[in-house]
């Protein structure tokens, strides 16, 4: 069986796999056509949780997970994973991991994502595990990231980590390959150039609409 990525916009991707159609941000620019099984949210933010948008790709029986903050928004059954927690839809298992600024500030002592309000997902399926980062600086819990083969980090900087502290994540959790994303104005480039000088990680700069076969 195989696992198929597809960039939709910004942050949102789809993810299939085994039958199942998987998506992730869902935000008004990324366009689909697929019924989901199984829709992550990382946080409230609008660019990343979508009402309108989640309920065109819902279908009855379709599993909604996302922080307990967008659960008003999205409104029907919501399951919430805090960081560390896990759940299980099918045999697709589900694990959130934090996501959070150590760098990147509204004002002095206030950052665009503190510490509690996003997650980030672990999605393992058929052997394979696709890290998306969520909006997050490069933050500790990263280093204890392992067996991950495809990673999606955000490279845009202003409220999330820049091409640098993506290059620094990639090399430091050690990704067979990267998908940058949440990228704003920044040269993708300029992360894929570091990433591949330094180790045998390979970048993928993937344009709306393409999609990327994870190898076995």
């Amino acid at each position: 069986m195989t696992v198929i990525v597809k960039l939709l916009a910004h942050a949102g991707f789809q993810i299939k796999t085994k039958g199942k159609t998987i998506y992730i941000d869902l935000e008004k620019y990324g366009e689909f056509s697929d019924k989901a099984d199984l829709i992550l949210v990382t946080h409230s933010h609008t660019d990343h949780c979508n009402p309108a948008q989640i309920q065109k790709a819902r279908k009855q029986d379709t599993v909604v997970i996302a922080p307990q903050d967008c659960a008003e928004k999205i409104g029907g059954t919501i399951k919430a994973l805090k960081a560390g927690e896990e759940a299980k839809v099918g045999s697709i298992k589900v694990r959130a991991v934090e996501a959070y600024n150590v760098k990147r500030f509204r004002s002095p002592g206030n950052p665009f994502h503190p510490k509690g309000l996003g997650v980030g997902y672990l999605i393992t399926a058929e052997g394979k595990t696709i890290y998306h980062a969520g909006d997050t600086d490069f933050i500790p819990e990263m280093r204890q990231l392992e067996n991950i083969d495809v990673a999606l980090l955000p490279s845009g900087d202003t409220y999330t980590m820049d091409n640098n502290d993506a290059a620094e994540a990639a090399l430091a959790f050690k990704p067979r390959v990267v998908f940058p994303m949440h990228r704003w104005d920044t040269n993708p480039a300029d992360l894929k150039d570091r990433v591949e000088a330094n180790s045998n990680i390979k970048v993928m700069i993937l344009k709306e609409g393409q999609e990327y076969q994870v190898p076995d």
